[in-house]
Formats: C-alpha cells, sequence, structure tokens
C-alpha cells in the first residue's frame, strides 16, 4: 500500500504508541521505526506528540523525547496537567490531538500519504478531512490486544490499516526492565 515515490509524513500519539505496543509486551525502536518507513517511500516528516509533567525533577520520558530530538524526529510536546479526582487518586491528563490534527492538515498539501500511530477514534474525522484533500491515509495500531486498542470506525475510515503487530520483527524489541539504564517509555 506505499509507493515509493509518494511523500511520506509519520504522526505519532506517544501515549496511544506506547500502551498499543505494550498490550502486544514489546518496545518499539524509533530507530528501526524510522528506517522502515524510510524504505517504503520519501519520508518527509516524523512527528512525535506527548506530554510532560514539567513539575517532576526527572520525567522518564525527557531521555526519549531529547533522544528523538536529536534522530529527526519533530517533537510536540505540552505541559501535562496533574489533579486530584473525586477519589482522591492522583491523574495526569495531557491530550495531544489538537496538536496533531492541526499539524496534519498544515502538511497535507505537501504529502501524498500520512501513517497514524493511533487507535483513537477521535481520529477518525481527521482521517476524513485528509482524504478530502487527496491524502491516503493508513493507521497503525493493534486490534489483536485485550481489549483491542484500534477504534473499529478509525479502523474503517483508514485506506490501509497497519497491524502493529505485523510491525513486531521489523520495529520492535524485546521490553526491558523499566530500571535499565537506557529504557524509554513514552
Amino acid at each position: 500500500m506505499f509507493y515509493r515515490d509518494e511523500r511520506l509524513a509519520l504522526f505519532i500519539d506517544g501515549s496511544n504508541l506506547y500502551a498499543a505496543a505494550k498490550s502486544l509486551a514489546f518496545d518499539i525502536d524509533y530507530k528501526l521505526l524510522r528506517q522502515e518507513f524510510m524504505q517504503r517511500g520519501r519520508l518527509l516528516r516524523v512527528y512525535y506528540y506527548t506530554a510532560l509533567l514539567e513539575n517532576d525533577d526527572y520525567s522518564p520520558l525527557r531521555p526519549l523525547v531529547d533522544w528523538l530530538n536529536y534522530n529527526g524526529f519533530t517533537m510536540i510536546t505540552k505541559p501535562a496537567k496533574e489533579f486530584t479526582d473525586s477519589m482522591g487518586r492522583r491523574k495526569i491528563k495531557g491530550n495531544m490531538d489538537i496538536e496533531l490534527a492541526i499539524d496534519a492538515m498544515e502538511i497535507a498539501e505537501h504529502v501524498n500519504h500520512i501513517v497514524l500511530f493511533s487507535g483513537d477514534g477521535d481520529f477518525r474525522s481527521l482521517v476524513e478531512a485528509l482524504q478530502r484533500q487527496g491524502v491516503r491515509v493508513s493507521v497503525v495500531s493493534t486490534y489483536r490486544s485485550q481489549p483491542p486498542m484500534i477504534a473499529d470506525d478509525l479502523r474503517r475510515q483508514a485506506d490501509n490499516f497497519i497491524e502493529l503487530d505485523e510491525l513486531k520483527e521489523v520495529i520492535g524489541r524485546p521490553p526491558r526492565d523499566s530500571r535499565e539504564p537506557g529504557t524509554f517509555p513514552t
């Protein structure tokens, strides 16, 4: 479903891709991910979206964010909001959907194909809008996890659905103990 001469842009919903990969028991090797899609077409941009807690002295995301930033990824981050819910539990909110949607619409006239790494059904209308502009859209997520990580309406709207589990051998590495140096959560 890819053409060697088409211009590609990747849009990675960091927390969604992390959760999907974890549900399939592997970690993403982002260098391999980038190389894989460079072989599939002319890769113009790779966007990675994540919210960061700014009041933490050390965020486990910081090494990943820094590595991606220095290795050809366009990083889009914003401060996460921390709050306590009605049950007294600490919650963190950091939705990046609007930023991703705006960036995808802005780049649409410069690409032939967008690959969205997310199973979030909120992106269905974005995919439809991109398609109206003549952009093909592939969605990468999984339905092999319990529960499935891909919203059915998003999968149906996409021009192509790529099962993340089928990319495991190409872009994955076994999960490491989170205390091990060099381990990057999303």
